[in-house]
């Protein structure tokens, strides 16, 4: 049935809800909530000379709505969050970072209380500190923890396995006070994990206090060892202490301070958690999609769609620009919370010094990703003019290249060089050992290297696909867009056939190089490739050919270099003789198998019989 608008519009209820716009295509171009349905939808499509571009464009391509009954505005507000993050509408303004914080747990509801990292707050007695925002943040916590208070971290479950087995590693090496040798009571465990609370409540100068008097107790009954461990442990509580920023505003309550800064479509809105008047952590967000949006809009989505999923919220919010509708959002947050809450814009004091402060680091990474944008564009261009130049069907993101190294036709290797995004990503260089032939053989031995290379990457697709294999774990993945041989004609004949009956038509190119041994350029199926030597695909090439000899080289010096010793131990044998044997029997195994009469042929015959001999102990040793 065809929508009637002006009908829809006239059939609009007066109540609060949820409208949902709809494009040409059924996709969700935007949600958006009302107090009243029908006078806010009906604005839309008012002819209006105040609609911002932003609505304009976006009514020129609803194809139809539809909408959601609530009981309320506030239920209208959590719906629209939960529709936002279903949807991505086109012409909402988008979150792109959907972060789940951890918090430490520590299980005081037990006799026996642990402490654990999770990402769920339960209603189950025990106590949650967090959430901890930043990288490491609650790493550097728990080491902390574990330096300061030493709980144990195995599985034995207390006190059932208290005096079974012996003590692990931890105890010997004194990162755990033991409670599995009976040695500590009940009373003394909790004590320790009572501490630990108080440690991560932030309560450090009550517990530095208490520690100092505990120490000069210690001191005092000339328990001189005891005492030295209170002292580490009030030395580092102090020093971290020290570290931590201290917010002064009028009420140390907790609070989340968020500021933003913006260019024409982007903005990056940063947030500073601070916890009992101490920032304990911050976080930038990035946000789309704001053409045309005012800053309290901007402001508003964030704060909605940020805390639509928040575990914890805290009891202030400041904000940059004014919130729309902000006694209605902090009574929905009331509500998650269960306490008051509290949305604010300062004007004066501390607390706007505060705000201008998050803005500042807000501007900070603004700039760092329009830097980053910016080498992004150059990277691109450079990689368009490759696809250009070589005539590509799509942009090498991940280019592979590919040499071969020897010592006249002895110890085969072979190296896979990977440029991803134009630049060298080393730790996905990959060497190989020829195995399936002795001597020299180029061809051979580049047609191994890379059937091998498409041969790991279909057992590691295989495995993904059947759940054995996560695909962050893959060496091989994902294939490359362009492979460059180092080599002419006869390589790239060699593998353009090999890569025809692995049926991959992954564009192959040699780098072949002039008199002198310098790149030259690129040959192709269709010949070779003009490139002017200033250009930067020319030098890009030039870069890649470097990496991919350099690798096969060192991994062949590497390899060489153990042979070399196994040969430098026997008497007699230096550099010429060594190379003389390598290049008539190809490899140390070769020679080891050699008749004497065959290691005459290579050395003299005293050297031959030690050769002979040393490897003939050898044989007898190991059988």
């Amino acid at each position: 049935m065809q929508f009637d608008l002006e009908q829809e519009l006239k059939n609009l209820p007066s109540k609060p809800g949820v409208y949902i716009m709809h494009g040409e295509d059924d996709s969700v171009i935007y949600v958006g909530k009302a107090k009243i349905l029908k006078n806010r939808v009906r604005q839309y499509f008012r002819k209006n000379s105040n609609h911002t571009p932003k609505v304009i464009a976006m009514v020129a391509h609803i194809a139809y709505f539809e909408y959601i009954i609530t009981d309320s505005e506030r239920e209208a507000l959590a719906l629209e969050c939960n529709l936002i993050k279903k949807y991505k509408p086109k012409y909402n303004i988008l979150l792109k970072d959907d972060k789940h914080y951890p918090y430490l747990k520590v299980t005081m509801n037990e006799d026996y209380p642990r402490i654990m990292m999770t990402r769920r707050l339960l209603k189950d007695g025990a106590k949650y500190y967090g959430p901890y925002m930043g990288k490491g943040t609650i790493k550097n916590t728990l080491d902390i923890v574990q330096r300061l208070f030493k709980p144990p971290t195995c599985r034995r479950k207390f006190p059932d396995d208290i005096k079974k087995g012996r003590p692990c590693l931890n105890y010997h090496i004194n990162k755990c006070f033991a409670p599995c040798t009976g040695s500590v009571s009940r009373e003394e465990y909790r004590a320790v994990f009572s501490e630990i609370c108080r440690f991560l409540e932030g309560h450090h100068k009550e517990l530095v206090e208490e520690l100092t008097a505990e120490m000069k107790q210690a001191s005092a009954e000339l328990k001189f060892e005891k005492a030295a461990l209170l002292r580490d442990k009030i030395r580092s509580i102090s020093e971290l202490e020290e570290k931590q920023k201290i917010i002064n505003t009028d009420k140390q309550t907790d609070k989340d301070v968020a500021a933003f800064a913006k260019n024409e479509n982007t903005a990056f809105c940063e947030m500073f958690f601070i916890r009992g008047g101490k920032v304990i952590g911050r976080e930038n967000y990035r946000i789309d999609n704001i053409a045309n949006s005012s800053d309290s809009e901007i402001m508003t989505d964030f704060v909605k769609q940020f805390y639509e999923n928040s575990e914890f919220i805290p009891e202030e919010i400041l904000t940059e620009y004014e919130v729309e509708d902000a006694e209605l959002i902090a009574e929905w947050l009331r509500e998650k919370r269960g306490r008051k809450v509290v949305i604010a814009t300062p004007k004066i004091g501390d607390k706007l010094k505060l705000v201008r402060m998050v803005k500042m680091n807000a501007e900070l990474a603004l700039g760092n990703y329009t830097i980053n944008r910016l080498k992004e564009k150059e990277k691109n261009a450079l990689l368009d003019d490759m696809q250009k130049s070589l005539g590509l069907s799509k942009r090498p993101y991940r280019i592979e290249a590919y040499d071969i190294s020897n010592t006249q036709g002895s110890d085969n290797v072979g190296a896979m060089a990977v440029f991803e995004n134009g630049k060298p990503a080393k730790r996905k260089y990959r060497i190989f050992k020829i195995k399936s032939f002795e001597g020299a053989d180029d061809y051979g031995a580049m047609r191994e290297v890379i059937y091998r290379r498409f041969r790991h990457a279909l057992d590691e697709q295989t495995a993904i696909e059947n759940g054995e294999m996560n695909k962050s774990d893959a060496k091989f993945l994902p294939l490359p867009d362009l492979i460059l041989l180092d080599g002419g004609k006869g390589h790239l004949s060699v593998i353009s056939e090999l890569m025809e009956m692995l049926d991959n038509d992954t564009p192959v190119f040699g780098m072949v190089k002039n008199d002198k041994h310098k790149t030259r350029g690129l040959i192709g199926r269709d010949g070779e490739v003009e490139l002017s030597p200033s250009s930067q695909v020319f030098k890009l090439i030039t870069h890649i050919q470097d990496e991919v000899h350099d690798a096969a080289i060192t991994y062949h010096r590497k390899l060489r270099g153990k042979i070399g010793s196994e040969l430098d131990k026997i008497p007699g044998i230096g550099e010429k003789r060594r190379k003389a044997l390598l290049t008539k029997f190809g490899s140390v195994d070769k020679i080891k198998e050699a008749e004497l009469s065959e290691l005459e042929e290579a050395v003299d015959k005293r050297t031959a019989k030690s050769i002979y001999d040393y490897f003939g102990r050898e044989y007898v040793q190991t059988e």
